[in-house]
């Protein structure tokens, strides 16, 4: 075997279509694209969504659903996921800076701390936002909550 002798595979390679090339090929004459309208014309591109006139879907099928713009989400966080971290780190202060060195929460979240769980220590909490029920878990034990300005 030499490379002047190589060849494809049978069935391998298959001729182009040739459009437009006389009557005697076949598609001669209008070149597959029928006689009148846009789609027979040179440059005519299909616009997306366009279905000839009709109303597309994306119109007839009704909106729904609201998204508030000034919408603040709050990353939530229970007393038991805080009860592991004071027991994890020896500390009795948890704060923002806190959750962020320790990849708790982002840098930008604001957080909400949940009833969820049990405290066993008296922690000094800093959040964004904190439930009845979690407020009154901390207090209990003399701990305290201070409240973060949300806009900063």
């Amino acid at each position: 075997m030499e490379l002047h002798t190589l060849k494809p595979a049978i069935g391998a390679l298959k001729h182009k279509k040739r459009i437009g090339r006389g009557q005697g090929s076949g598609k001669g004459g209008t070149a597959t694209r029928g006689y009148n309208g846009a789609q027979s014309r040179s440059g005519y591109k299909r616009k997306i969504g366009f279905e000839g006139g009709q109303q597309p879907l994306q119109r007839r099928i009704p909106m729904y659903g609201f998204k508030c713009p000034s919408r603040i989400e709050f990353t939530p966080l229970n007393l038991s996921t805080l009860q592991v971290l004071a027991e994890k780190y020896q500390v009795s202060c948890i704060d923002h800076f806190f959750l962020i060195k320790y990849n708790v929460i982002g840098k930008n979240e604001k957080y909400k701390i949940l009833g969820d769980g049990a405290l066993i220590f008296k922690l000094s909490l800093a959040a964004h936002r904190c439930s009845a029920a979690a407020l009154q878990a901390i207090q209990d034990l003399g701990g305290e909550v201070s409240i973060l300005p949300i806009y900063e």
